[in-house]
């Protein structure tokens, strides 16, 4: 099943940081695990067409990413 990326960034977009139940909306608006969801949506923010279509969340997603990253690493090592 595709999800179109702007399906995804919409979706993120509009999710307010602090609610909860994120997990359950996934499933019903895309009927997929939230764990497929983020797969999706880490690999949308690397594309050109969702930094042209909504920059300043792509960038945030990626700079949360990225953080995420660095605490990963810094744990592991």
């Amino acid at each position: 099943m595709m999800i179109p990326t702007l399906d995804l960034l919409d979706f993120e977009e509009a999710w307010p940081r602090w609610s909860g139940r994120k997990d359950e909306a996934i499933r019903a608006r895309f009927g997929i695990t939230p764990a497929r969801y983020f797969q999706l949506l880490h690999r949308a923010i690397d594309t050109a067409e969702a930094l042209a279509a909504r920059p300043m969340l792509v960038l945030r997603l990626r700079r949360l990413s990225e953080a995420a990253a660095r605490e990963q690493r810094r744990r592991a090592g």
